[in-house]
């Protein structure tokens, strides 16, 4: 209640929710644009080219498979941190 600044102890609750939902999707949204730049594409775009495998790059190595993993769960998290934040 102090960290909120407020002695309802509910709003305080919502308050630091509210905050920490704020920095995960600015944080998500840093990390999605890292890849988006690194790979010169959308998500969406990486994906359906690796399916393919028409990638600039051998799509069984660790680091395409590591990106892509990583990169789905930050979009994931986002669309459900984006979600819950309404």
């Amino acid at each position: 209640m102090k960290l909120a600044q407020t002695p309802d102890l509910e709003a305080a609750l919502w308050k630091v929710l509210s905050e920490y939902a704020e920095l995960k999707i600015k944080s998500l949204k840093e990390e999605i644009e890292r890849f988006e730049r690194k790979w010169k594409m959308s998500f969406d775009e990486f994906s359906k080219r690796c399916e393919e495998g028409t990638i600039e790059a051998d799509v069984y190595s660790w680091e395409v498979e590591s990106d892509f993993w990583e990169w789905e769960k930050a979009v994931t998290l986002l669309s459900h941190y984006e979600k819950v934040k309404l």
